[in-house]
């Protein structure tokens, strides 16, 4: 296989290891649809909901599973920005080696014009806040939130249901249906700052400059992204990297011009197994 220009087919960490998914298990479903607000959603709480109860069918125990969403009685259940950065350190917070932490969000995505240079298109990408009026974006930063403080052989998935999501996570692999190396997303110079030893793994609903459909499937308000992907391990739950990023965008291609993708922290063999 060709190597693309500028990029590694090594780890960009040394120590990097595969996670093997068998330590504890723990998630964060997010999903805000921003009621009573302009630009108001349908389907993010219900696909928070659905990725709760799509994890503990696999596996995920109720009470390492904490869900946030803007219909909750209890303030502290609530997709504030200061709870979901909470909750953010939460989920990796004693993290050991071959656990197996996720991460979904599904809520309006943006971007803002990038200041430190890491970027190589020159925005960073940011996810919006129930309260991000009064309290701001949170921008894709989120890097230091959730990959920084994981060890080597911890895994953590994301899945992003929202606009302009396909770098969130500043991960610097990304990957064609083909199982290919895509071209760089990370600036040269800042790869350094986003080695990890852990073994992270993105699904993001768009490219950067796409947005994400907020749809219907059986009458059911949902995020077309996390549908899509629930639906593909559902119908298959043993799919490699490369076959459950075809399945995606095959459930997707015929109604949206969305292009889900798949990004890593290291150059991964997409053929081999997804375990989560």
């Amino acid at each position: 296989m060709p190597k693309p220009a500028g990029l590694s087919l090594e780890p960009l960490n040394p120590h990097f290891q595969y996670s093997k998914c068998t330590g504890r298990k723990k998630a964060l479903c997010i999903g805000i649809n921003y009621r009573g607000q302009a630009n108001e959603l349908r389907g993010c709480i219900n696909d928070a909901k659905n990725v709760r109860n799509f994890l503990i069918r696999h596996g995920y125990d109720s009470k390492d599973v904490v869900i946030l969403t803007d219909d909750a009685k209890d303030h502290r259940s609530l997709p504030t920005r200061d709870n979901i950065i909470q909750a953010m350190r939460w989920l990796v917070r004693q993290a050991q080696p071959h656990d197996a932490l996720f991460f979904h969000y599904s809520g309006h995505g943006g971007q803002t014009r990038d200041l430190d240079g890491d970027e190589i298109d020159g925005f960073d990408e940011v996810i919006y806040p129930v309260d991000f009026k009064s309290k701001g974006f949170i921008i894709d930063d989120i890097h230091l939130l959730q990959v920084k403080p994981l060890p080597s052989g911890c895994r953590l998935t994301v899945c992003e249901n929202a606009c302009h999501s396909g770098t969130v996570l500043d991960l610097p692999y990304s990957y064609s249906s083909h199982g290919r190396l895509k071209g760089q997303q990370i600036a040269p110079r800042a790869l350094a700052q986003k080695m990890s030893p852990a073994d992270v793994i993105s699904w993001s609903g768009c490219k950067d400059d796409q947005t994400s459909a907020d749809t219907f499937s059986g009458g059911v308000a949902v995020g077309a992204m996390s549908h899509a992907f629930i639906t593909a391990l559902t119908n298959k739950p043993n799919q490699s990297y490369q076959e459950l990023l075809r399945s995606i965008r095959l459930i997707l291609h015929s109604r949206y011009s969305q292009k889900p993708q798949l990004g890593s922290s290291h150059h991964i063999d997409t053929n081999l197994h997804f375990v989560f």
